[in-house]
């Protein structure tokens, strides 16, 4: 995206990297040649990686294994995108875990390094260990005893393709539509036609993903975990195939060559609705034969995004790159913020969402802020429980309290990014799940530390801040914390009545950026203000270069 990059992927590399004995790996410089890195019991040496450069991200993992003779090193990895630089490759550990987002996959092989081993035996020091394990149990009991754990357990985030689809919330063919009609294959009960079970990452009780096999085509026989409800997005909605073998086949494909799923459905489904236009040169379309639902033609564009060839080269740059390349009347058409593209799904109907995509300090991102249970209608009084203050719209189509949602939201998976504990255990698509109370126990059984919500909060904020600062550094203010134009000016054409027919309203969302501003302690264009940089402890942090002239 040319501004921040940070991804996150669960797995088993985390905790073995601690097990290992190191909490944090800082990469500098670029080696000369391709290699890795191996990581055991407090060593560190740096290998060879040639003989495994070209090779895919899921081979790659077994090669390393084999060299270091160890069917339990856990390794993180890139794939030929990542090699190739495209600027949304990603990094990948397992048959299934990616950090997708932000380009890392391109950051590690810009570096010349093809992957990270890591194995270890250590302890790891406990506080409390006794007291540890106890609350571990009672928060085990808490989780699973909510709906969302079970549904998650048997169907993972595929069931939120039920639910947004049938409402009219999901992004379709681009962006012309917000509901896909007769696509009950991608619905979450027609993965039981290829499902062999589920698993989990490392610790979890919750097993979201499945494990599955494909039956036919040309991939036919190949292992693979998940779909994710972004990939039913990607290879589904937005490039207007309702084929679910085809979406599992997309799914295979971008794990195999280390892809941002969302990134390239997004890109695919832009470039197909730019030929609709008249707006995609014809020699760069070549045969491509570039239509929806034409799963042929995309899962083709997919491995030429990989290999950057033809259009896939033009594509492998990214929203921000692409435009430059493709000429400035094809941006209308590119469903992105801050040179990221959105998911999948439709805010036009969800101010709260639509603010959350605007304001995140990663681009279009429903990772860093989203208010998900907003969706769920539930009453003021349950959200002023959750949420800690009164005033709070419980309609989803209202804009009344939900900047303070946003906010509360940005700084509660600040901290949980932070502990390392996966978004799927807080709340964010469940308003039963763990926060600030239960993270500040956990924090003080395991580490020692004792920490209220309050001082939490605050480390929340701090986190947010200083990421705001570098994007200040680069030029990024409220001309950029909005949304695409589409999202003003085209009114959603399908779904349920409740969300027919609605757009951004541009005064009122206008209106929410600066209660938005203010909760933050930023200036009217989105600059964090001395006081605000002094309460945090930030004033003099040297990383912005903000200088008091920018405040007059």
């Amino acid at each position: 995206t040319g501004l921040l990059g940070s991804s996150n992927m669960g797995g088993f590399f985390g905790p073995e990297l601690r097990f290992a004995g190191f909490d944090h790996l800082i990469i500098k410089g670029k080696a000369a040649k391709p290699v890795f890195i191996f990581v055991h019991n407090g060593q560190i040496e740096i290998l060879d990686a040639k003989p495994f450069w070209g090779a895919d991200s899921i081979e790659t993992q077994e090669l390393v294994r084999e060299k270091l003779s160890d069917p339990d090193i856990k390794v993180m990895t890139i794939g030929v995108a990542g090699e190739n630089l495209v600027r949304f490759a990603n990094v990948r550990t397992g048959p299934k875990n990616s950090g997708g987002r932000t380009g890392m996959g391109a950051v590690m092989g810009s570096k010349n390094l093809k992957a990270i081993a890591v194995r270890g035996t250590l302890p790891i020091p406990i506080a409390d260990p006794k007291g540890a394990l106890q609350y571990h149990k009672e928060l085990i009991d808490f989780i699973q005893s909510s709906k969302y754990a079970e549904i998650m357990g048997k169907w993972g985030t595929m069931f939120i393709y039920d639910v947004t689809n049938s409402t009219g919330l999901v992004r379709t063919r681009n962006f012309q539509s917000n509901q896909l009609a007769d696509s009950e294959e991608l619905e979450c009960e027609g993965i039981e036609n290829y499902s062999i079970g589920v698993t989990a990452c490392f610790g979890c009780t919750m097993h979201c993903r499945h494990k599955y096999v494909l039956k036919e085509g040309p991939w036919k026989g190949q292992y693979c975990e998940g779909p994710e409800y972004t990939t039913l997005g990607a290879f589904g909605t937005e490039v207007g195939s309702n084929k679910l073998h085809r979406a599992l086949e997309g799914n295979y494909l971008v794990n195999k060559h280390g892809m941002d799923t969302l990134e390239t459905g997004s890109m695919i489904a832009w470039a197909i609705e730019l030929k609709e236009k008249g707006l995609l040169p014809k020699e760069l379309e070549g045969d491509l034969d570039l239509e929806w639902g034409n799963m042929d033609a995309v899962l083709r564009l997919v491995e030429d995004i990989a290999h950057r060839r033809g259009l896939g080269d033009i594509l492998a740059e990214g929203p921000r790159l692409a435009i430059e390349r493709l000429g400035p009347e094809t941006a209308y058409y590119n469903i992105q913020i801050k040179g990221m593209s959105n998911l999948h799904s439709d805010e036009r109907p969800t101010p709260a969402l639509a603010l959350g995509i605007a304001t995140a300090t990663r681009g279009a991102d429903h990772l860093r802020s989203r208010p998900a249970i907003d969706l769920y209608h539930l009453p003021e009084e349950v959200l002023e429980q959750i949420y800690g203050r009164k005033g709070m719209s419980s309609d989803y189509r209202d804009y009344k309290g939900k900047a303070w949602m946003v906010y509360w939201q940005e700084l509660l998976y600040a901290v949980v990014d932070s502990l390392g504990i996966c978004k799927f255990q807080t709340v964010f698509l469940s308003p039963n799940m763990p926060k600030w109370a239960e993270y500040s126990k956990l924090l003080e059984k395991i580490v020692g530390l004792k920490m209220d919500e309050a001082q939490l909060m605050e480390i929340g904020e701090r986190i947010y801040n200083l990421e705001r600062m570098f994007l200040v550094r680069e030029g990024i203010g409220r001309k950029d914390d909005t949304l695409p134009e589409r999202y003003f000016q085209e009114p959603t054409p399908g779904g349920l009545e409740v969300v027919r027919g609605r757009v951004i309203d541009r005064a009122r969302f206008e209106h929410m950026l600066d209660e938005y501003y203010e909760l933050h302690g930023w200036d009217e264009d989105g600059r964090p203000l001395p006081e605000t940089l002094e309460r945090l402890g930030l004033k003099g942090e040297p990383s912005h270069k903000l200088q008091p002239e920018d405040w007059k």
